[in-house]
């Protein structure tokens, strides 16, 4: 069976993710900060589907950790065959105004440790013409966000990498799939303040967009949203056709915390 390296697999859509991987016999590394969270879903894991989970308790903002982590798997003798960046976070506040070291450490995260873990781990993919990617992204990645102005823009990467890379790989059979989730109840949302806006008045649970996500990176599809409502479509599909005037106005007043 396959075995899955996840980052952010301690809470939320990442330790769904496990959870799914698990239930079909794979493999797992799973990383994150929070070590005694790793070490329990370990525990869990293992004695409910007999499988292997090996952990990395990394801050995946530290300069090193990605090559930390990498040069760990390779020490361990341990083949991934899935990689799926989840881990991210994000926060409220008007750009110029916002603690600059948090949001330097949301690009780190975001954008530098995603792409560097890619990087790492495709030549590999290629050497044995096989393997997954799965980058967790977000509907933000659609659409500039006023009042989350890194946090969206990230998301924009990650899609865009995500997609090119998964064009330049299409003629292996390696995949890339880009995950963008709407909102969804995980603890993001109250790290982020985003439990406080009208952007998630309706949430998907962890569990629904983990399951679209691994479904889609199993299929090999490039791009996938998943948890979104009728209305939360609909916005999605109109954001092309409204003057970005105008579109920009209504992101920040959804973005705006309630009192």
């Amino acid at each position: 069976m396959k075995t899955a390296l996840i980052t952010g697999a301690s809470s939320g859509i990442g330790k769904d993710l496990a959870k799914i991987h698990a239930s079909k016999g794979g493999d797992l590394i799973i990383v994150a900060r929070s070590g005694d969270e790793l070490r329990q879903l370990q525990s869990d894991l293992e004695s409910a589907y007999q499988i292997n989970v090996h952990v990395i308790v990394k801050d995946l903002t530290a300069l090193n950790a990605t090559q930390e982590i990498y040069d760990e798997v390779k020490a361990a003798g341990i083949p991934i065959d899935y990689l799926i960046n989840n881990a991210g976070f994000g926060g409220i506040g008007k750009f110029y105004k916002r603690d600059w070291e948090i949001d330097q450490q949301m690009i780190l995260l975001n954008i530098m440790a995603l792409t560097h873990l890619c990087r790492l781990f495709i030549p590999d993919f290629v050497k044995r013409n096989e393997g997954k990617i799965l980058n967790v992204s977000s509907t933000a990645s659609l659409m500039p966000g006023p009042m989350q102005a890194i946090y969206f823009a990230t998301k924009a990467y990650v899609t865009s990498l995500s997609n090119a890379i998964a064009q330049e790989l299409s003629k292996t059979n390696i995949t890339v799939t880009n995950l963008m989730p709407g909102a969804t109840a995980t603890g993001f949302g109250k790290v982020s303040g985003m439990d406080k806006t009208s952007l998630f008045d309706q949430t998907a649970t962890s569990e629904e967009v983990a399951q679209t996500g691994y479904d889609a990176m199993i299929n090999g599809d490039i791009d996938v949203k998943a948890g979104l409502c009728f209305s939360q479509k609909a916005m999605l599909a109109a954001i092309p056709l409204a003057p970005k005037k105008l579109l920009l106005k209504m992101i920040e007043k959804m973005q705006q915390p309630r009192e």
